[in-house]
């Protein structure tokens, strides 16, 4: 396909754009989880635990990334109440029935967990008592919704410990600007200082490759978004590869504003981190490179 509509310049022209450029989406039945999985993970004390991901359904994000495809999992419609217990009730009998034991849990809903759209605020003590026998919850949100839902949430979890996954993608300014996330760094920083202030975790996720960020300056950008991740509180830096698949991101291949990441450039980048890492006495973040495939979303 060939597209020539120049990447705009402000925000709505951006959603309009990123929307017109959509592929068709899937129906979901919001009653059913997208897909889970149990993985292996370090942990802030150096032991492994076992984390179990449910791919929640519910409600899509307001917000219009320009790298993002996560919509294709998601609903139009308002979340049911009573929906997102109900999925992590079934996920967690599977786990039972495989004999998968797990002593964390992600509850991921290619959303935001603090949207009362996607996760309904009435939903909180149902999903906490179905989850009251693990170490920790991760779940995800846009840093502008970090607020009085996560005081909410907090109060029914009880011994369980909560960490929120943000996506920061890179602090290249004109980069995240470009991104259509609507935030700038100094946002993320705030609302990180909100998280640690409550005795919140951080989860950070950072682009590899990401669009609108010269491919001779990537690695530079990197590091310096490692390092402002960990200057925040992150106790996890996620890198995930940015992909194509959404439309947008194959309109702005076409106009030379990104390069899809090879193999080479994912394992160079990781590499890149790591060893700035072991640079230094203490680092401050585990490094995890989320593949970010479709069966993972």
């Amino acid at each position: 396909m060939h597209y020539v509509t120049a990447y705009p310049g402000t925000p709505a022209e951006r959603d309009r754009f990123v929307i017109d450029l959509r592929g068709p989406r899937p129906r979901h039945d919001p009653w059913r989880y997208q897909d889970v999985r149990v993985e292996d993970e370090p942990t802030e004390r150096g032991s492994i635990a076992r984390v179990g991901t449910v791919f929640l359904t519910g409600r899509e994000c307001p917000w219009r990334c320009a790298m993002c495809d996560l919509w294709r999992y998601t609903t139009r419609e308002d979340t049911p109440a009573a929906a997102i217990p109900s999925q992590i009730a079934a996920a967690r009998r599977l786990w039972r029935e495989r004999g998968e034991p797990i002593s964390r849990i992600k509850l991921y809903n290619a959303s935001n967990f603090f949207d009362p759209r996607a996760v309904p605020e009435s939903d909180y003590a149902a999903i906490a008592a179905h989850i009251s026998d693990l170490d920790q919850v991760i779940v995800e949100s846009h840093p502008s919704l970090v607020g009085v839902r996560v005081d909410r949430l907090i109060e029914v979890l009880g011994g369980t410990s909560l960490e929120v996954a943000m996506g920061l993608e890179t602090v290249h300014p004109a980069a995240l600007d470009a991104l259509n996330k609507r935030m700038t760094a100094d946002d993320f920083a705030r609302a990180a200082d909100q998280l640690r202030g409550r005795g919140v975790s951080l989860r950070v996720f950072l682009l590899i490759s990401p669009p609108f960020v010269p491919h001779d300056e990537q690695d530079r950008w990197l590091l310096r978004s490692v390092t402002f991740a960990e200057q925040c509180g992150a106790s996890v830096i996620s890198l995930i590869p940015a992909r194509a698949g959404n439309g947008t991101m194959e309109a702005l291949t076409a106009q030379k504003l990104f390069r899809p990441p090879t193999g080479d450039d994912v394992l160079r980048s990781y590499d890149l981190v790591v060893a700035s890492q072991s640079q230094r006495p203490k680092p401050a973040a585990r490094i995890l490179i989320d593949p970010w495939t479709d069966d993972a979303h």
